[in-house]
């Protein structure tokens, strides 16, 4: 997470579902938020609230936050105003929102590549997977919950403390494809990582 100014008052998930029903292409809840969904139950306090989308889709939620202050996060990390209809440089993975200039941050964007119906892993594009896959058990009709394979890929490098104890939250809840794809992967991008013996 980018050194922003300001502080966070995060959405609820209901709130994240409301104000973004009926868009037409698809968001995941993601994050910390994302692995508590999965679990069934609040294991941690949330700083953030994070909802994962895909670069082809940005216009599309440009539009719907049109009334709030946008700002996407250059590398490495800094905070600049993202313009409605600005088309964002491929370097840009974050974009953090407030309903107005001053109020806290409430939502933070990921933002991730896909080619064609694939979903591609932005620090190894050889780790792709199908977009209608990228929801997790945790999903319901009213909003998409990242697979928790696909978000403990994420905050496997760099592993903080936080998400360390996150994985051994998740790690035994996991089905058998979700943990070999997490295996998987893992091996291709951290071949020596701590958490290949306990997948």
């Amino acid at each position: 997470m980018p050194d922003g100014p300001g502080i966070w008052e995060p959405l609820s998930v209901e709130g994240v579902a409301d104000l973004l029903q009926d868009m037409p292409t698809p968001w995941w809840i993601a994050g910390g938020w994302a692995l508590d969904l999965h679990l069934g139950r609040h294991t941690r306090a949330h700083d953030d609230m994070d909802v994962l989308v895909l670069r082809r889709d940005l216009a599309g939620f440009h539009h719907r936050l049109r009334t709030w202050d946008l700002h996407a996060a250059d590398p490495p990390g800094v905070l600049r105003p993202w313009h409605l209809g600005e088309t964002l440089p491929r370097e840009v993975h974050d974009i953090w929102c407030r309903p107005e200039p001053g109020s806290p941050w409430a939502l933070q964007l990921m933002v991730d590549d896909s080619a064609d119906d694939e979903w591609v892993y932005r620090r190894d594009p050889c780790i792709r997977r199908p977009v209608c896959q990228l929801a997790g058990p945790a999903s319901n009709g009213t909003r998409l919950v990242l697979a928790p394979e696909v978000q403990l890929l994420y905050k496997s490098h760099p592993l903080l403390s936080k998400d360390d104890a996150d994985f051994r939250n998740v790690v035994g809840s996991l089905d058998r494809h979700g943990r070999d794809w997490l295996r998987a992967a893992l091996f291709l991008v951290a071949p020596g990582h701590a958490w290949l013996a306990e997948l």
